[in-house]
């Protein structure tokens, strides 16, 4: 139990039926020199398995986890620390990272272990914040969480996981708010999100590794929200290699002045895997940048941009937005993909679309609809 006032700390190791409890009033601030979270564990970035920082809160293989109360874990991420590791101002920083990230996917790629996947020290790759990596029934119960190197809440291969009235607030780059990969059987209720990326990800892997370990993201429940700032409201992808299916989004309300997309859904050509079977129903969205539903199979890859890989995903559809009031948005719906794999079942019902300014852009894509209207005037799919 940690007791109201401002505590520094280093990182966190949760062991089995182990609660941290903040209570209220109470923040933990936690250092900002990468030494303190080293030596390096078994963790993903951007969904490939590797040696590196410690997440600041982190726990392996355990079981009955849980962080609870309404105090606040503070990252102290900044543009003079973790952030600053992906500016381009630091040639020797830049250098470092953007070799790091290239040595970790060829290793990846060649099927090196991950434990001579070793980054770490040197290679300039940011920790998530709170990662339960292989755990089962994992809680995180109601905190503040600020200032995160990278993706704050990141449950990694997880079962029964619930996170309940928990507040995100970073800006900083990548600053995902959940980002739940490879789980299965997720809870995320009753949060509210102002995050510098998606608010809501939804992965499982990517490319080779991925497809190596292949266990997907699956039944996962996303109700209750309040999705104010970032990429989008819930993304799925665009790491899902290893497969996202049975995601059911409901209640929750979207949109503000920096929020870009609803509900978004992106792969590409060397993912392979599949996204199919979600439900988006009873939403309310304020109004997003670009599109209300966007999916696309085009999302560029790392250093590859306009080229075309051997593993396009086996399917992405089954999608059904029911319910949804949207009060401005550049596309009701954006959907592209290849000619050689159409996007499939996308339904649309009782939606409502105001203050669009380009209707809608559907590319190589299946859908049907039902009492839909663009800006007041029914919509029928041509």
């Amino acid at each position: 139990m940690i007791p109201a006032g401002i505590w520094p700390t280093r990182g966190i190791r949760l062991k089995s039926h182990v609660n941290l409890h903040l209570s209220a009033g109470a923040t933990l601030r936690f250092s900002t020199d990468p030494n303190d979270y080293l030596p390096p564990v078994l963790t993903r970035f951007e969904g490939v398995e590797c040696m590196n920082f410690a997440p600041l809160i982190y726990a392996f293989d355990a079981e009955d986890v849980a962080i609870t109360g309404s105090g606040t874990l503070d990252g102290q991420a900044g543009w003079k620390n973790w952030w600053g590791w992906i500016s381009r101002d630091d040639a020797t920083i830049n250098a470092g990272r953007q070799e790091a990230q290239k040595r970790l996917a060829e290793l990846a790629e060649r099927g090196a272990p991950a434990s001579e996947r070793i980054m770490g020290a040197g290679a300039y790759l940011r920790p998530s914040f709170v990662q339960p990596y292989r755990c089962r029934n994992v809680l995180i119960d109601g905190p503040t969480i600020l200032g995160s190197p990278m993706w704050m809440v990141h449950p990694v291969l997880c079962t029964n996981v619930t996170v309940r009235g928990v507040t995100i607030n970073s800006l900083g780059p990548n600053n995902d708010g959940c980002n739940s990969e490879s789980c299965r059987d997720v809870l995320i209720e009753g949060c509210d999100f102002t995050a510098g990326d998606d608010c809501i990800a939804i992965k499982s892997g990517r490319n080779f590794d991925g497809r190596r370990i292949n266990v997907p993201s699956e039944n996962i429940v996303v109700r209750n929200c309040r999705m104010r700032d970032g990429h989008g409201g819930v993304s799925l992808g665009s790491e899902a290699s290893g497969g996202i299916r049975n995601v059911y989004i409901r209640d929750c309300r979207m949109g503000g002045s920096d929020l870009l997309r609803a509900l978004r859904l992106k792969s590409n050509s060397y993912r392979g895997g599949y996204i199919e079977n979600i439900l988006f129903r009873d939403v309310e969205v304020d109004s997003v940048g670009e599109g209300v539903l966007e999916i696309s199979l085009l999302y560029s890859e790392s250093g590859k941009k306009g080229t075309r890989g051997n593993f396009l995903p086996r399917r992405v559809g089954g999608v059904t937005m029911r319910n949804v009031r949207s009060k401005g948005s550049l596309y009701a719906l954006d959907i592209q993909s290849y000619p050689e794999l159409p996007v499939d079942a996308i339904r649309v019902e009782d939606c409502r679309f105001e203050n669009v300014k380009q209707g809608n852009r559907l590319v190589n894509v299946q859908v049907t609809a039902a009492r839909v209207t663009i800006n007041g005037k029914p919509w029928v799919p041509a």
